[in-house]
């Protein structure tokens, strides 16, 4: 078994095959993915759609078509050796089309193709919209083009209707050709985000991922007031509690290693879920919220649970670092993800953090203590950019410290000079440093 989770890669390789409309949503959707690495291939004409699949197969585990209409033509001409995956067209990319089309009172007779009946009329009640004629394809698109196509213009010539909703870009451009009033109805985040899920649980890669082991810390601060009073035995009990509801929410198991600590394992497949892909740990949340308390949590992932043991204790060490009420988890590679929200809502979401970039800022002199607090202040405000003085308030060192540390970083190229502010008075204008590097990992 452990051979086996040896030799499985830490990522995920998938194909995206798509128009260039399209790709800026997917790629923005796959961040939330952070297992998924994208190989991606962008058509203009049908055409090129063949030789793009067929160079990719070899190359990745699973392959995302934009829609429907990708999909067909790859599935007709070759024969997929990796699962394969489009994005559906469904209601909810109807409210774009309609306000792109401008209706707003009485709507125009309207042919329908990729999109159901129910999925129409249930945005038009919630749009308060009745008592238009509505033509829907009977056929299946994914067989013919052609027919989607004669349908359409048919029923347009026939004076039937004045407009038409498609769900594929190539008859929408037809359509256009044709002189007749249309909208592609294009897929939206929760529609890429439904096919990403299912082409990751698709994967052989997944499957071999969600047992794998996950060990983890819980560090406790209970050496600070909370709310003006000192924690009672019935307060530790209550927390200990909560501690251990939460890893058996998990699926896991629990020791107490003393009174402030405990070591969890579970595995990567329910950890995920739980988290929410990575996101945040209610445990924290709950208890900060109702004692005050500080708790920081260090998970790690391992081809062994001796490694993964190890990564566990290194991501608790950023957490501290870090100052508390923060998780982090450190994956096989050593690289991180993180933070994960715990009693402050971060502002935005932090992508991995690679190990190459860790070990570039080590040997720039930025220690993990200081990366830790950078990445943990970028997350919960969404800047990049701080003067020297900000700096020196994140890092809790002095302002000449600050700048000695700046100069190491800017002949490293990880900060640069992003502009200049006047002072007040008479005096040197203050500059403004930006990290391009935690810009990057800004999701």
């Amino acid at each position: 078994m452990v051979k086996l989770m040896q030799q499985l890669p830490t990522e995920i390789i998938i194909g995206v095959i798509g128009p260039l409309e399209l790709l800026p949503l997917i790629l923005q959707t796959l961040k939330a993915f952070p297992s998924f690495v994208p190989e991606v291939r962008v058509y203009r004409h049908e055409a090129e759609i063949f030789q793009q699949t067929r160079e990719l197969m070899d190359q990745v585990e699973v392959l995302l078509f934009s829609g429907p209409e990708p999909y067909r033509i790859a599935k007709q001409q070759l024969k997929l050796s990796v699962p394969a995956f489009y994005v559906p067209n469904s209601g909810t990319g109807l409210y774009r089309a309609l306000f792109h089309l401008d209706y707003k009172s009485d709507m125009p007779a309207c042919t329908v193709d990729s999109i159901s009946k129910l999925a129409v009329e249930r945005v038009f009640t919630e749009l308060g919209m009745h008592g238009s004629d509505m033509f829907y394809y009977e056929g299946e698109p994914l067989l013919s083009r052609d027919e989607v196509l004669r349908f359409h213009i048919q029923h347009f010539e026939q004076g039937k209707s004045n407009a038409a909703l498609t769900g594929s870009r190539e008859i929408s451009e037809m359509l256009s050709v044709h002189g007749i009033p249309n909208e592609w109805v294009m897929p939206t985040e929760q529609d890429i985000t439904v096919s990403l899920e299912r082409a990751l649980l698709s994967t052989e890669t997944r499957r071999g991922k969600e047992a794998q082991c996950v060990i983890g810390y819980i560090s406790i601060d209970y050496t600070k007031e909370a709310g003006g009073r000192l924690f009672q035995d019935k307060d530790r009990q209550r927390i200990d509690l909560a501690v251990k509801s939460f890893v058996e929410s998990l699926n896991g198991h629990v020791s107490n290693l003393d009174e402030h600590d405990y070591l969890f394992i579970t595995t990567r497949g329910i950890f995920e879920a739980v988290t929410g892909g990575y996101k945040s740990i209610q445990l924290a949340k709950e208890i900060g919220k109702e004692y005050g308390i500080r708790m920081s949590i260090g998970a790690g992932f391992g081809s062994s649970a001796s490694d993964a043991g190890a990564n566990a204790g290194i991501a608790l060490r950023h957490a501290k670092d870090a100052g508390g009420n923060i998780c982090f988890i450190v994956r096989e590679d050593r690289s991180i993800i993180g933070p994960l929200e715990m009693a402050e809502s971060n502002e935005c979401d932090m992508s991995l953090i690679n190990n190459k970039l860790l070990k570039e800022a080590e040997a720039a002199g930025m220690s993990p203590l200081h990366l830790s607090k950078l990445v943990v202040q970028v997350a919960r405000s969404g800047r990049t950019e701080y003067s020297a003085f900000e700096l020196a308030m994140i890092l809790s060192i002095t302002v000449r410290s600050t700048h000695r540390l700046l100069s190491l970083w800017l002949d490293a190229g990880l900060v640069e000079i992003s502009h200049e502010i006047k002072a007040p008075s008479k005096g040197r204008p203050k500059q403004i440093y930006r990290f391009p590097f935690l810009q990057e990992l800004v999701r």
